[in-house]
């Protein structure tokens, strides 16, 4: 099973910020989270493979599962838990080839089709979204609501994936509209208020 919140670290997000990816992963890590993905859509293999390395070290004697964005091959050479394809992607039975059976491979999906889809690869869990108005992709697929993780739940019995716009504010709504796990990146940026702090209010609230 997936744990309720899946915090992902987007690169793109976090250098917005000025945030620091080390500074990042010790919040979470501080507040007990355990699902992370790391995403980065622009950075050299190199790159991602450093940042991998960041994340692996901080995360180092914790329960803490690590997901790498796209990319099976670096996150076997990352030595990360998983790997999580879009639908334009890898196929997940591709990605799966890659990283071995022990590994996990999570996938995108945004409508019912896709969900059914994936249903029938050897995929970890599914993903479905954005569930509501989301700034952090320039390629939104169109929101689906909360209707759509009930369309989703109905579609498959893998672990489902709630992700887009969530907040501390409406994450009990998805989770109650049948999600698993949502996946958050903004809300656990918000100025003023440590990471840690925003993820332990998720981690209580989703409880």
């Amino acid at each position: 099973m997936i744990p309720r919140l899946y915090a992902i670290a987007d690169a793109g997000a976090l250098a917005t910020r000025g945030i620091p990816l080390a500074d990042y992963a010790e919040q979470l890590r501080s507040a007990g989270v355990e699902f992370v993905q790391y995403r980065d859509k622009s950075g050299s293999p190199q790159q991602i493979l450093a940042a991998a390395a960041v994340l692996r070290s901080i995360f180092t004697g914790t329960s803490a599962r690590l997901i790498l964005n796209d990319r099976a091959d670096l996150a076997v050479l990352a030595r990360f838990d998983g790997v999580h394809v879009g639908h334009l992607d890898l196929a997940p039975e591709d990605a799966r080839r890659v990283v071995g059976p022990e590994r996990i491979v999570g996938v995108s999906t945004h409508n019912d089709g896709q969900v059914r889809a994936a249903a029938l690869t050897g995929a970890s869990y599914i993903a479905i979204g954005p569930v509501f108005a989301t700034g952090t992709k320039p390629d939104t697929e169109p929101v689906i609501g909360l209707e759509g993780v009930r369309r989703a739940r109905a579609l498959t019995p893998k672990p489902l994936v709630a992700i887009g716009g969530i907040t501390r504010a409406n994450a009990r709504s998805v989770i109650q509209a049948g999600a698993d796990s949502v996946a958050v990146i903004s809300a656990l940026l918000a100025p003023g208020e440590s990471t840690a702090h925003i993820a332990r209010d998720f981690l209580e609230l989703l409880r």
